[in-house]
């Protein structure tokens, strides 16, 4: 039978460790892609050569024993974890069942995630078990490639993340202006206030928010801030909506920039050159291409045009002060990436384009997609509106 990841069993063959051992929660994508188990706490998922074997606490063994894809699954008491408990505390007598539990496996060593705790990775040791580190990522790297049904999963969650951004720009189109302040039945328009709307709609559809970005004026020049406070009229607003789905687990992403009134000569300056590198990556998007390239052609055509980007100094703060894009999938960010050491682009890599430009003390701009690498190109997940949202 053939292996079930045989890019994970050429890693093993390639560092001579019998198996991949991964010590962490649900929530984390290469545990809950391995394991296909979901649970609040740390438990063990161990892959060897098309085998994956689960080790969970006992209150997690009869649902993971029926909702789990492990080959086999053994709970912590069958390894004496009370008693180890009692004797070496409970930080430890988890490692300590870790070790026991490879000792049943049969395995000698393990290769393991970067971010493996490495207070079990000590007392493998200790217990003359071999733990490599495995720089290459090579999970994530498996998990980059999407299958049929993960892109859809993905596009779900997109459509609801673009039903959210509707809710928000028909917030900004029912407002007000009064002394400059967007108002809405009697009460100014704040950023809390529409990211409360778009969480709303998203948990409508089975959503939950991972990262919600209201931010205006000033404050949209900050590609990170959440944005607070009352929202300005001719002030640009960057939404940028990330939500995870509730079932699925995938994650969407997709900003868009608004002015409520007249945006200016200088947003919609810097808003067509977004939009116009925005059409250099999705151009320059195919398989074999390197994701370092469609960063490459973003920067272009911000530095034609005399804007500063990371390229031509990394501790720039205005400008594009950002990379090009990510992967999505289990995880907001992770692989491919569009920016410096980016790897060749394959068939179901799906991946954010989101190019801007920003000032401090002014503001910013943001436009972005999700893309879906094909055999000759991509495929845009988007449908929503990609002009400047002046309403």
């Amino acid at each position: 039978m053939l292996p079930a990841y045989p890019e994970l069993t050429a890693r093993l063959d390639e560092t001579g460790t019998d198996g991949y051992l991964l010590d962490a929660g649900g929530e984390d994508g290469d545990q809950y892609y391995l394991s296909g188990f979901d649970a609040p706490g740390s438990f063990r998922t161990l892959y060897t050569d098309g085998e994956i074997r689960l080790l969970v606490p006992d209150l997690e063994y009869a649902r993971a024993s029926s909702d789990s894809d492990g080959d086999s699954v053994r709970r912590f008491s069958a390894f004496d974890y009370g008693e180890r408990v009692l004797e070496h505390g409970s930080r430890k007598a988890g490692p300590l069942t870790t070790a026991a539990f490879l000792d049943e496996c049969g395995i000698d060593s393990v290769s393991v995630p970067t971010a493996f705790p490495t207070g079990t990775a000590d007392v493998l040791r200790d217990r003359d078990i071999g733990v490599v580190p495995d720089y290459d990522d090579a999970v994530g790297s498996i998990r980059a490639v999407k299958t049929d049904a993960e892109i859809e999963h993905i596009a779900t969650t997109q459509r609801a993340a673009e039903a959210a951004m509707a809710a928000a720009e028909g917030t900004f189109e029912r407002a007000t202006v009064e002394a400059g302040v967007l108002r809405l039945d009697g009460e100014a328009v704040t950023s809390e206030r529409v990211r409360r709307t778009i969480e709303t709609t998203l948990l409508e559809r089975s959503c939950r928010t991972a990262t919600c970005i209201v931010a205006s004026g000033a404050e949209s020049a900050h590609g990170h801030a959440v944005g607070s406070g009352p929202i300005e009229a001719n002030e640009p607003v960057i939404v940028d909506i990330a939500p995870q789905h509730e079932q699925s687990r995938y994650f969407g992403d997709v900003t868009r920039t608004f002015v409520k009134g007249e945006p200016g000569a200088k947003i919609e300056e810097w808003y067509a050159l977004v939009r116009e590198a925005h059409e250099a990556a999705l151009e320059t998007i195919q398989p074999g291409v390197a994701g370092e390239e469609v960063n490459h052609r973003v920067c272009d055509v911000f530095e034609r045009e005399g804007y500063p980007t990371l390229r031509t100094d990394e501790t720039t703060e205005d400008g594009f002060t950002s990379a090009t894009g990510h992967g999505v999938g289990l995880d907001l960010h992770e692989r491919p990436k569009l920016s410096w050491g980016g790897g060749e682009l394959r068939p179901g890599h799906v991946v954010t384009v989101e190019p801007g430009l920003y000032e401090r003390g002014f503001g910013g701009v943001r436009l972005e997609d999700l893309l879906v690498v094909t055999e000759t190109g991509c495929e845009n997940l988007n449908d929503y509106p990609r002009d400047l949202g002046v309403v």
